[in-house]
């Protein structure tokens, strides 16, 4: 069903707590499963404070959640990019034609104050696949 699965994974606890989801859901439908991690930069071109902000550690990152995926007998191909991650995120899932794009959720951002800062929400929106949202 689904055969090319995006997750995109920081650094926050919620999207490692759902990868033990994305483990089984792979693994029970035999799919492609693509890690995504974004450098993030504000529309202005400056780094977020509390963001993912270099190379390094996305590449730190990227090692971890791959070996914990390895260690559950999952193969993975890891993406890095740099940018605003709503985008990004969509702009890869249409680029390796993903099935679903898995995300987690902090919860934050589903008011009515956060819903437009929220990843989760403007992925959801402009995702060329469906979105499952792991709370």
């Amino acid at each position: 069903m689904f055969k090319t699965v995006l997750f995109p994974v920081d650094s926050s606890k919620d999207s490692l707590e759902a990868a033990q989801m994305v483990a089984e859901l792979v693994k029970s439908n035999q799919s492609r499963l693509y890690l995504l991690s974004v450098v993030e930069i504000e529309s202005s071109g400056k780094h977020r404070e509390s963001a993912m902000q270099s190379a390094e550690e996305v590449a730190i990152l990227l090692k971890t959640v791959k070996g914990f995926f390895a260690q559950r007998g999952v193969d993975v191909e890891l993406l890095e990019r740099e940018g605003i991650p709503s985008f990004i995120i969509c702009d890869v899932a249409d680029e390796i034609a993903a099935d679903l794009i898995v995300m987690g959720c902090r919860g934050l951002g589903l008011t009515n104050e956060g819903l437009a800062e929220s990843v989760t929400y403007r992925v959801v929106n402009l995702s060329p696949c469906p979105v499952l949202i792991v709370p």
